[in-house]
């Protein structure tokens, strides 16, 4: 099986470098769009990677020129970037709405991931029959989208596994996840049992916050806080009301105490371990 991979990083590096670039020359938006014949939406999405603005090799040529970049070397580079940011990432094809193709996208990119899971474990680490218990629920799928949520979260899974930087994943699962028996009993358990394993992995810690806790500041709901090896983190949160992408530094210090005070209210790892344990027994 091959190793995931994402064009997210090239495409967010291709980014970076142009708007390097344009500010060292001194330009600003405007120019950048006049010399394309674009409008300035288009330049400020291709410098962030988002927005499903895709360079061309003519527009990086164009703007290289425009920034008085004369050096062949610096193009190749860049040009190097945009072959790597136009292949495909190996979630395509799976018909994800565009919300969540940015999400696997930054995640596949990630050096680590924290993450707060009040209702469901987490989705790199569910089993395919709770996946597809899960994604059923709604009523609103058809198999085919069914079956490609469940293989979506076999290649997040894959992401923890990979021979080259697996994710570090720390994740905080209210106690709540491990009591209700989604799929069933059967389902449940295996469930469980695939919990336990994943978090005997070197680059996975796993905590349960216990019920006994009363209000808390997870309670807002779920989020995820993901670090790049050069790029600045980025704090995500999914909601039935649509999916945010936060990058500034105050948004992602805000999450991040969030889930400092999360974790050293939960379980500690072996605590935890323990607590998954009693809970298969108790199925």
């Amino acid at each position: 099986m091959t190793e995931p991979t994402s064009p997210t990083v090239h495409r967010r590096q291709l980014g970076k470098q142009l708007r390097l670039l344009r500010t060292n020359a001194g330009l600003d938006l405007s120019d950048a769009a006049a010399a394309l014949g674009c409008h300035q939406a288009r330049i400020s999405r291709i410098e962030t990677g988002k927005g499903g603005a895709v360079a061309k090799r003519d527009d990086v040529v164009t703007l290289c020129q425009r920034y008085g970049v004369d050096d062949d070397g610096t193009v190749q580079k860049l040009l190097t970037l945009l072959t790597n940011s136009q292949k495909p990432g190996w979630w395509e094809g799976l018909g994800l709405p565009p919300a969540l193709d940015i999400y696997i996208g930054l995640e596949t990119d990630a050096r680590s991931e924290r993450a707060w899971e009040p209702l469901l474990v987490h989705g790199a680490l569910q089993t395919p029959d709770y996946a597809r218990a899960v994604l059923a629920a709604p009523k609103t799928h058809r198999p085919d989208d069914i079956e490609d949520g469940v293989a979506l979260r076999e290649g997040r899974y894959r992401l923890l596994a990979r021979a080259a930087s697996p994710l570090e994943l720390w994740v905080i699962m209210d106690e709540n996840t491990l009591l209700r028996p989604v799929g069933g009993a059967d389902v449940m358990r295996e469930q469980l049992r695939h919990l336990r394993a994943s978090a005997e992995l070197p680059n996975v810690t796993l905590q349960i916050f216990p019920l006994r806790k009363e209000s808390h500041p997870g309670l807002g709901g779920a989020f995820a806080l993901l670090e790049f090896e050069e790029d600045p983190p980025v704090a995500y949160v999914d909601s039935q009301g649509g999916n945010l992408y936060l990058e500034k530094a105050r948004d992602v210090r805000g999450f991040g105490r969030t889930f400092d005070l999360l974790r050293a209210s939960a379980l500690d790892p072996d605590e935890s371990a323990e607590r998954i344990e009693r809970a298969i027994e108790e199925i």
